[in-house]
């Protein structure tokens, strides 16, 4: 018998009332190069593959309703879950509401989870470079509109330092508003940069003034038993980041 999805759940002083899941790779019916447990239905995957491990996904997790799986761009836009949200363009999404499943996609970029400490909203951002660079995270806080010392946020699986290389014009996408953002840059043998997703994350939060941030440290592009990457292999499956209120 075929094993079920697997999942990271976040190591964090969640509230209760408040459920937080991250996908790996397996446990799903996709066929390479998206095997196995692919969420997204914009990579290339069967749409009955998808469909299945959605509804594979849903079971595991025992989700009240259906995830509100957003169309992201890499943008800086954050929506507030109501009734009909599920096609929404956007990069980030929050929810006050009971049952309202908040997720993102990824295979690189960097998931980030947000909680209230009394329990009363949630939210998930799709925090790439470039949606950290134009505000993501701000975005998505402000969705939730509440102080952000009030907010407890997880950083999941993404590329790590080693293997996120760069050029110039991503290093200036940050240090220009931000001379210090450039300690989270370290320039290489061929002039280049490798870059610091999570510093980068922390270093926003921290702004913003969010002091309360878990998880962080993994590396999607080393792993490729557990994580998909695209900077590794281009054509592949994406991982979901979920988070809800029970």
């Amino acid at each position: 018998m075929t094993a079920g999805p697997e999942v990271i759940e976040p190591d964090w002083p969640a509230p209760p009332g408040v459920r937080a899941a991250f996908t790996l790779r397996t446990g799903g019916v996709s066929e390479p190069p998206y095997d196995s447990l692919n969420c997204a239905a914009h990579v290339g995957d069967a749409p009955g593959a998808v469909a299945e491990n959605r509804v594979r996904l849903s079971a595991c997790l025992e989700l009240p309703n259906p995830p509100a799986w957003l169309e992201q761009v890499h943008g800086a836009v954050a929506i507030t879950l109501e009734d009909e949200t599920a096609a929404a363009v956007a990069d980030a999404a929050v929810a006050r509401e009971r049952g309202r499943v908040c997720v993102v996609q990824v295979a690189d970029c960097l998931p980030v989870l947000l909680a209230l400490r009394d329990g009363s909203g949630v939210g998930a951002a799709h925090a790439g470079w470039r949606g950290l660079a134009g505000g993501v995270l701000e975005s998505a806080v402000r969705a939730l509109g509440a102080p952000p010392d009030q907010l407890l946020a997880w950083l999941g699986p993404a590329i790590g330092p080693e293997h996120f290389e760069v050029g110039d014009e991503v290093r200036a996408a940050f240090t220009r508003t931000d001379p210090g953002a450039a300690a989270a840059f370290t320039v290489n043998a061929r002039g280049r940069w490798h870059c610091d997703l999570y510093a980068l994350a922390r270093r926003r939060l921290r702004a913003l003034g969010v002091t309360s941030f878990y998880g962080g440290g993994w590396c999607t592009y080393a792993n490729p038993r557990r994580f998909f990457s695209y900077r590794r292999d281009g054509r592949c499956g994406r991982m979901a980041a979920l988070i809800w209120r029970t």
